[in-house]
Parts: C-alpha cells; structure tokens; sequence
C-alpha cells in the first residue's frame, strides 16, 4: 500500500520560498503520476501542479512562473519549490500518487503540510 508523508511547510512572508517534499514508501514513484494540491480554509482542493511519470509538467494559472515540481525517481521523492509567494497561496498542502492520471478514487493522498503566507 502506497503512503505518502509531506514535510518543508510552515510560516513564510510574502515574496518568500518554500520547498514542499513529499516521500512516497511501498512502492517505486516510477509507476506513478504525482501532483500537489491545496486547500485554503473555506474552499475546495484545487490542483496546484502535476508531474506525470512521462516527464509532462502541468501547473495551475495562478501559480505558474511561481512553482516547480520536481520528481526525484531514485529517492521516491517529489518537491514543490515555492517562489515569489502571495497571502492566497495560504493552504494545506497534499501530495498525490495515482496510475493514469492524479487525484482519484484509488490514488492516495499523503496527510498535508500547512503553508501560511503572512507579514
């Protein structure tokens, strides 16, 4: 059974970096299509950015420019590098593992890490 544990979020000021991991145990990230997704208080979970297991990239409009994601296969790791950020980037921040695309009934989804963007 595949889990998923995200560390890096926590208090950051506008215009400010974080880098957000997630590490993927009970199986290699090789098989699998990654992406984060977010949740601010109030609001739905939104897709932030996806890394298919085929090299295709795919972010969101309001973050793109800003955000990287970043698949390390060998270390069943994958990042967000977050730049350039806005109080309404504040979430809680998910990984996601699924085959054939992110974000379904059967993927899985890691516990979330609290991103707080505030002066």
């Amino acid at each position: 059974q595949v889990q998923l544990v995200e560390s890096g979020g926590g208090l950051v000021q506008p215009g400010g970096s974080v880098r957000l991991s997630c590490v993927l145990s009970g199986s290699s990230m090789s098989m699998y299509d990654m992406a984060w997704y977010r949740q601010a208080p109030g609001k739905q979970r939104e897709l932030v950015a996806t890394g298919t297991r085929g090299g295709y990239r795919n972010y969101a409009d309001s973050v793109k420019g800003r955000f990287t994601i970043s698949r390390e296969n060998t270390k069943n790791t994958v990042t967000l590098q977050m730049n350039s950020l806005k109080p309404e980037d504040t979430a809680v921040y998910y990984c996601n593992a699924g085959q054939g695309g992110t974000g379904g009934s059967f993927s899985s989804w890691g516990q979330g890490t609290q991103v707080t963007v505030s002066s």
